[in-house]
């Protein structure tokens, strides 16, 4: 497990969500604070705002690939293709690993906006169990791209 996986788990466990894990432990190497990663990736959580769609994981790693590889106010359209390919890349990896890159499927369908199924989840501990695994992987493939 790499230093930058550990981070990433670490901050994940300590309640941030899963698009701050992953941002916040790539922004220095942008000039990007920590607490301007965290700030940024706030909203992008539980599948962003909490609507179970793309996984915090995925955007805060898509996010990193455009800090990289992203048009920038200089940049080329050949810059635009080539963080859209690196992006696919980065995606059909997760994908190999967990099926699909939606919140609410990698939670086994279960509805976080319920009480019955935040219930569910807990119980299950499908955040510490299975989050904190899509955080780490995430940051994994990610280091592979860059």
């Amino acid at each position: 497990m790499s230093k930058r996986t550990k981070q990433a788990t670490k901050l994940f466990s300590d309640g941030f969500n899963c698009s701050q894990s992953v941002l916040s432990v790539f922004g220095e190497e942008f000039g990007l604070t920590k607490d301007v990663c965290l700030r940024l990736a706030s909203p992008f959580g539980t599948g962003i705002a909490r609507m179970q769609e793309t996984c915090g994981a995925v955007t805060g790693a898509i996010m990193v690939i455009g800090l990289k590889y992203g048009k920038g106010e200089n940049g080329t359209e050949e810059d635009k293709a080539n963080a859209y390919k690196l992006s696919q890349e980065f995606i059909a990896g997760f994908k190999e690993r967990h099926r699909t890159i939606c919140c609410r499927e990698l939670l086994d369908g279960l509805n976080i906006n319920t009480p019955e199924g935040m219930a569910e989840i807990q119980k299950r501990e499908l955040f510490q169990i299975s989050c904190s695994k899509y955080v780490h992987d995430a940051v994994e493939l990610t280091e592979v791209i860059l």
